[in-house]
Order: C-alpha cells, then sequence, then structure tokens
C-alpha cells in the first residue's frame, strides 16, 4: 500500500497556528506513507496537480490531505483523484484548520499535536478504505415550489420561463405573501404592489405553472428524480371558474370578522376576496366563521341565493393531489415576531402600540382615502422588538426592521410635516445598497433619531396616549414625552409553515429555527438532502431584493440539475449483512429518511436499504445491536483504527 500525505498552509490560516513542518514529520513515520508534502494552497490548481502528478509518478493508492474542512474541498479533491485514475473513496482529510488552528488558535503546541493526531486518524482510516460506486438516478424536468410569497413567485416564473414544469403551492387564498400588504419598499419608495402584482398576474398566465391556493403540503417522499408528494386543497366553497368577483354576495353576508390582510384593523365578511390584487382574484368562503358551515342545515347561505352565477357550493370537499417532480424549492417565508410576548411593551393592552406591519396597512390605506385609525401628530418607533434579544431567545438582527421603520417615519413625515417622528433604537443598522444615504434622508427629512430605547411604556388613563421615558445615550438627554401612537419594529421569525415543512421533509434548522443550507458560502441555497434547495425569508431574515436573488438563484441551482437528465447517488450509504441481522427492526425505526424495510428473503425476514433514500447518517449502524448495520467508508473497523491512532501515543 502507498500513502501519500499532503499538509496545507492555507495561506496562514493553518500555518500562523500549527507547525506544519511537525506535522509532516510525524507522517513520514506512519506506516505505508511514502510521500508527504506540505503546500501554501493545497485546494488551488498547483496544489490539485501536485496531487495529480505524485498519484501519476509514485503509484500512490491513497491520499490524505490535512487542510481545511471536507464541506469545502472534500469534492474537489476526489475530482483530482478520479482524473489520476483512482477511486475518490480511497481520499481521505484531516480537518486540522476548523479542529485544530481555528479551535485552538492561542494554544500553538496543542494545535499542532491535535493536527498530528488527526492525521494520523486519517491514515490509519485509508489503510482500510475501500473503493465505492455510485448509481445514476434519472432526473426530470418537474418542480415543486412550496409557498407563494415573492421568493416563491420569483423562483416558479424563472423555472417556468425556462420550461420546466412547475407547481406552486400557496396555504393562503392568495399568492403574494408578507410583500402585498405593503406600502412601499425602501429605499427607492417604490409601490410595492406596483412591483408585486404583475408578477403575481404571470403566474396562472405562464403555461408551465400550476397554482395550488388554500392548499398545504401533507407528506414528501423519495428522492432526487422521484419525489412523491401528497397536496391537501381545501375547499373555496365558491366555484372559481363560476365566479366573476361582481361581489353582489357580500353585502347580505351578515358575518363581520378582523381582516387579516389588514392587520385586523378592518373587517371582512365571510365570503370575501382576499385584497384587491389577489391572484387567483375570486370570492372565498372562510369555513370558521361561515354560518351555514359552521352550524349547518339551512341557516344563512344569503351569498348562495345572491349569486347571480351559480357560484358559491357548500358541497365543496378537500381535494387531494399526488405529485411526483424531480426537484424541490421551500420558500415558506417568515411570521412578523408576536409583539404581545414583550409585555413591557403593552401590545394588545394599550390601544395606541401598534405594530410595523399595522402601519404599513394604515400608509397604504391612507393614500387610498381610507382611514384605518387616527394616526396622531406625535409617533415613535422602537426598535429590535424581537430582534437581538435573548430573553425571547432571538439573539439575530432580523435586518429589515431599521429601515422599514426609516421607510415609515419619512412616509408619515412626508404626508404631514408638522408630526413629531422618533426612532428609538439600540443600533442603527443600514447595510445594504443606498440604505445609508436613505437614513440620512429621513434626519434630514425632520425624523428624530435617539440611540436609546424604552424599558417600559405606561398609558395615560385619560388621554389613552403612551408615555415612555428614554435615556439618549450619546447625549445623555433624558426624554420622557407622550406619544399618540407608538409602532414597534416587530422582528422575523420562521413561520409555522417553515417548521411543518422541516419536519415534514427532515430539513435541518439553525439554532434560530430558520432552515439550514448545506454551506453559508459555498451552497447558500441548497439543503443537505440533494434536490432540494431554499429561497427566501425560510432560510433566514432578509429584504426584497435579497429575497429575489436568492430565489432566482434556487431556480438557477435546480434547473442545473434537471438539466443534467441524471444524477449521481452518495455511495456513502448503510448496509445490513444479512448473516448478522436478526430482523429486529431497531434500524427501520431508527432511520430519520425511511430508508430501510423488512422484507422476505428465503423464508426470513431481513433489513434491506434503499440506497437512493440513505443519506449515510450512520443511526442504523449505531443502533444495531447485533452489528449487521454498517456504514460504508465509516465501517466499526475503520472507527476503531481512527480511535487507536489517535490514542497510540497516550498513557
Amino acid at each position: 500500500m502507498r500513502i501519500g500525505v499532503y499538509v496545507c498552509h492555507c495561506g496562514g490560516n493553518i500555518s500562523e497556528v500549527v507547525d506544519v513542518k511537525a506535522v509532516a514529520e510525524a507522517a513520514e513515520r506512519l506506516p505505508d506513507v511514502v510521500l508527504v508534502r506540505t503546500n501554501e494552497h493545497m485546494c488551488s490548481e498547483l496544489g490539485q496537480n501536485l496531487v495529480y502528478n505524485d498519484i501519476k509518478e509514485h503509484n500512490l493508492d491513497k491520499v490524505v490531505i490535512a487542510a481545511c474542512s471536507p464541506q469545502f474541498h472534500e469534492k474537489t479533491f476526489r475530482n483530482t483523484l478520479s482524473k489520476a485514475g483512482l477511486n475518490p473513496y480511497v481520499l481521505e482529510m484531516a480537518n486540522i484548520r476548523e479542529q485544530c488552528s481555528w479551535t485552538h488558535h492561542d494554544q500553538p503546541e496543542l494545535a499542532t499535536k491535535k493536527a498530528g493526531d488527526l492525521t494520523s486518524a486519517a491514515v490509519a482510516k485509508a489503510r482500510l478504505d475501500e473503493p465505492l460506486g455510485s448509481k445514476k438516478i434519472p432526473i426530470g424536468n418537474r418542480v415543486l415550489v412550496i409557498g407563494g410569497g415573492i421568493a416563491g413567485i420569483q423562483a416558479a416564473l424563472d423555472l417556468g420561463d425556462a420550461g420546466f414544469k412547475v407547481h406552486l403551492v400557496e396555504r393562503k387564498p392568495s399568492i403574494g405573501g408578507k410583500m402585498a400588504q405593503l406600502s412601499r419598499t425602501f429605499p427607492t419608495e417604490d409601490c410595492s404592489a406596483c412591483i408585486l402584482s404583475p408578477k403575481m398576474a404571470d403566474v396562472p398566465a405562464n403555461p408551465n405553472i400550476t397554482l395550488l391556493t388554500n392548499s398545504e403540503v401533507e407528506k414528501v417522499e423519495g428522492y432526487v428524480g422521484n419525489f412523491e408528494v401528497t397536496v391537501r386543497q381545501k375547499p373555496r366553497y365558491v366555484d372559481a371558474d363560476k365566479c366573476v368577483t361582481c361581489k353582489m354576495c357580500e353585502p347580505k353576508c351578515p358575518v363581520k370578522v378582523p381582516d387579516e390582510f389588514e392587520e385586523g384593523l378592518a373587517t371582512r365578511k365571510a365570503i370575501y376576496v382576499p385584497f384587491d390584487f389577489a391572484v387567483p382574484y375570486k370570492h372565498v368562503i372562510d369555513p370558521s366563521v361561515c354560518l351555514r358551515l359552521t352550524r349547518g342545515g339551512d341557516i344563512c347561505g344569503n351569498c348562495q341565493k345572491e349569486c347571480p352565477h351559480d357560484a358559491v357550493d357548500f358541497d365543496q370537499k378537500e381535494t387531494i393531489h399526488d405529485i411526483v417532480v424531480d426537484t424541490i424549492i421551500v420558500a415558506t417565508g417568515y411570521e412578523p415576531f408576536d409583539a404581545e410576548r414583550k409585555k413591557a411593551f403593552g401590545y394588545g393592552k394599550f390601544d395606541n402600540v401598534i405594530t410595523g406591519l399595522e402601519m404599513e396597512r394604515m400608509i397604504s390605506c391612507s393614500a387610498e382615502g381610507r382611514e384605518l385609525r387616527p394616526i396622531g401628530k406625535r409617533i415613535a418607533f422602537i426598535q429590535c422588538v424581537g430582534s437581538r434579544d435573548e430573553h425571547v431567545g432571538n439573539e439575530y438582527c432580523s435586518r429589515i426592521c431599521c429601515m422599514y421603520s426609516t421607510k415609515l417615519s419619512q412616509l408619515l413625515k412626508r404626508e404631514d410635516p408638522s408630526r413629531e417622528v422618533y426612532v428609538f433604537y439600540t443600533d442603527l443598522r443600514s447595510f445594504g445598497k443606498g440604505f445609508e444615504e436613505y437614513y440620512k434622508r429621513a434626519q434630514d427629512s425632520g425624523v428624530k433619531f435617539v440611540r436609546g430605547r424604552p424599558a417600559e411604556l405606561f398609558e395615560n388613563p385619560d388621554t389613552r396616549r403612551v408615555n415612555l421615558k428614554v435615556e439618549d445615550t450619546l447625549s445623555r438627554q433624558v426624554i420622557e414625552s407622550e406619544f399618540d401612537l407608538v409602532v414597534l419594529a416587530t422582528g422575523l421569525e420562521p413561520g409555522k409553515g417553515t417548521l411543518k415543512i422541516a419536519e415534514t421533509m427532515t430539513l435541518g434548522r439553525t439554532s434560530d429555527g430558520f432552515l439550514r443550507e448545506a454551506h453559508p458560502k459555498f451552497k447558500p441555497v441548497d439543503t443537505l438532502t440533494e434536490g432540494v434547495f431554499i429561497a427566501g425569508a425560510a432560510q433566514g431574515p432578509k429584504d426584497i431584493p435579497d429575497t429575489v436573488a436568492q430565489a432566482s438563484a434556487a431556480a438557477s441551482r435546480a434547473i442545473r440539475l434537471m438539466n443534467q437528465g441524471e444524477v449521481e447517488a452518495e455511495p456513502i450509504t448503510a448496509t445490513i449483512n444479512e448473516g448478522l441481522c436478526s430482523a429486529c427492526g431497531t434500524c427501520v425505526t431508527m432511520c430519520p429518511y425511511e430508508a430501510i424495510s423488512l422484507v422476505e428473503k428465503e423464508g426470513h425476514k431481513v433489513a434491506e436499504v434503499n440506497e437512493v433514500l440513505c443519506k449515510g447518517c450512520g443511526s442504523c449502524a449505531g443502533a444495531c445491536p447485533t452489528g449487521a448495520a454498517q456504514q460504508k467508508h465509516y465501517k466499526t473497523a475503520q472507527l476503531r483504527a481512527m480511535l487507536t491512532a489517535v490514542l497510540a501515543g497516550e498513557a
């Protein structure tokens, strides 16, 4: 056996802490190692050519790279081995950057010893590595997009325009998402509806897009190239083909409930159109409040009697759609932080404490000549409500709150220059293109930005105005004043739809609850499940331009995959030794991907692995009581050899 070892400096990332020369010298003494080299950048073309040429010249049959995380460049070096004629799975990488130089940057001796141990373990495992072959899976041109906000709409349109067959699933009666509720968009102050509504209208007009509103994904099974999806579509109780949206039904409906599109500041009927530019622009009946649907019998039914086109149908039932797709894009968006969780600010208790999204609707309706409620002359914005707050579990910055408060404050000031508008902030973050200039423009318009955050709000029982006290941490001036309206700049959280999809599809989530990407730099829209991509605020808080860009990126990644016609399945999967298998079913229950089943073979049951579904997590191998379940490339013997190598020099 001839093993070559390569130790990388990583442009100083490793060599500034780890003694690369010492690691290389230790590797030279390991059994079966015939060649050791160091290089400044192993991942560079020069470094790859070094490995390629050494395999040819020195007849290497195993290669160990001591460098950065395999997540970065394992595929790079596997390709290098393939070009040189070696099986790519006889490569081992020792992570001496993240696990040594970065972790122990202030302990160079410890970092060097650990780097030597990890390299020794990689060599020990390489001796037992076996060539693995991968399977080819055919892949077509069918895509499921989950979520009909701006991210889902953009991804669906990109795919549809490129000729791919798209199913766009939205749980609400109309697509549009949160962007449909906005007044203007920062920093250009374009009308939100003017940007969004043409894109919404393009969705049903595209012959390659099938739109399923009022629908939710119930189940996803299968794998890239063959995802079997169950979608449950709730009834609208209105025949969309017959409905011409004449609105003759609405006046006769006796039910009035808070309108969710107007954030509860106005009411709607039980039969309603979601909003003025909804898609589909058709009526829908809310079954939770409709008298006929909640009480049964012949109660009410006024809308059905008034409809001149016989469109109302109380007998409509749920529809189950079984769809097979090749790739999936998850664009399930976000939910605003529930301000009632911050009791000190009095939301839900004080009439004149509202959220930023409520203010969006007030301004938007005011521009249309409709007043949802009085705004007043003195308005205060309080930033970071539900963001950068470890007490509510959201330590992250929601990114958009500073700018949407800056936008709303300017719009209020422009509508009535005599208004006094304050923005109370911890740190004002204007990170995007044109954002800093936009912030300065708000200052010039007379908006007062105060670096300080009120600890608690109080309501004047006589005037119902809200009193707050805060210290400006820049001037040390204490401001104590009453305001007609206090606006809480609530942050972004993962929506219930995101949490449900993560559970349904076994998608990873980061500590903040948003969906986890395969790699934040190299694969920011991929997930660890091949063929599943994420876009928009489902992945983390972001503004509209970043959301649209990421949606197009997710569509592009899906197109890239499907255009190949076939994909290579990862061969590092579980395997079952049928002679040792007792058919206890432990591996079946432990597998999170439902890749293992018990099958009948020669008169007795044994476990069998579907290698296409298997993700190589190793759960079955760890749980199997007989040792029948093993994971290729990480078999028990290989893991034991690595431990032995690391512990060889220990007492």
